[in-house]
């Protein structure tokens, strides 16, 4: 029961990650595209930002590969 109690507790970190780091991912994409509404492009700035976003949605998919049983069908 005390491992059970443990693998909650590590999915409910797990969980809470996976939220902010989805939050985190939005407010990137929301950035960009207000940088490049304004007009004045700095294209180093958005390939960094760009960069940042990629690695959070790999981050995303490993967490939520994690999170996902593994069914053999």
């Amino acid at each position: 029961m005390a491992s059970e109690n443990g693998e909650n507790g590590d999915k409910a970190a797990l969980k809470a990650l996976l939220e902010q780091l989805k939050t985190d991912h939005r407010r990137i994409d929301a950035e960009i595209m207000a940088l490049r509404d304004m007009g004045a492009v700095d294209m180093l700035k958005i390939g960094r930002m760009k960069k940042i976003k990629l690695i959070l949605k790999d981050k995303i998919a490993n967490i939520k590969d994690h999170l996902t049983p593994d069914i053999i069908a």
